[in-house]
């Protein structure tokens, strides 16, 4: 049986959590969400490959080579591209992988810019405002749409 596995995706100043506006993102570090994320998919028996990059084409391409390694989904908090990037939006949904959406900060009670997103009709679910926390519940939902649409069965 090939392996299972999902992709994590994280874009701009995400590398910075930790350090950056901690009364906004909190304290965790983008070492401490890609350990949430990994211990949040293997209860699935999922494996996880982590990408985090300032560069929009690192993260389209990142996209491609998880369609291309058969990747089961996403979960993408892709930071300020989530509001500019048709590119990866075009990715994401070129690729036909499900993916969630999150956000560490309620985006919808900051600036009006933010309040868009590029992902969000196209997703599958989003969550957002839950602090990192957030990131282990996009996994939750992810496994239950693949669960629902038969992609992934239980371990057991």
């Amino acid at each position: 049986m090939s392996e299972r596995k999902l992709l994590l995706l994280n874009g701009p100043n995400l590398d910075r959590l930790g350090r950056r506006e901690p009364h906004i993102y909190g304290t965790a570090t983008l070492s401490d969400v890609e350990q949430l994320v990994r211990e949040a998919a293997a209860e699935h028996g999922l494996s996880v490959t982590c990408v985090q990059s300032g560069g929009e084409g690192v993260l389209v391409d990142a996209v491609h080579a998880a369609a291309d390694a058969a990747c089961l989904g996403v979960v993408v908090n892709a930071g300020a591209y989530t509001h500019t990037s048709v590119a990866l939006r075009d990715a994401l949904v070129g690729s036909k992988m499900p993916f969630v959406e999150v956000h560490i900060s309620n985006v919808h009670a900051r600036e009006p810019f933010r309040h868009r997103s590029l992902l969000a009709d196209v997703a599958v679910g989003g969550v957002f405002g839950l602090g990192v926390e957030g990131y282990a519940l996009a996994v939750q939902g992810l496994v239950a749409h693949l669960r629902s649409a038969g992609v992934l069965r239980s371990v057991g």
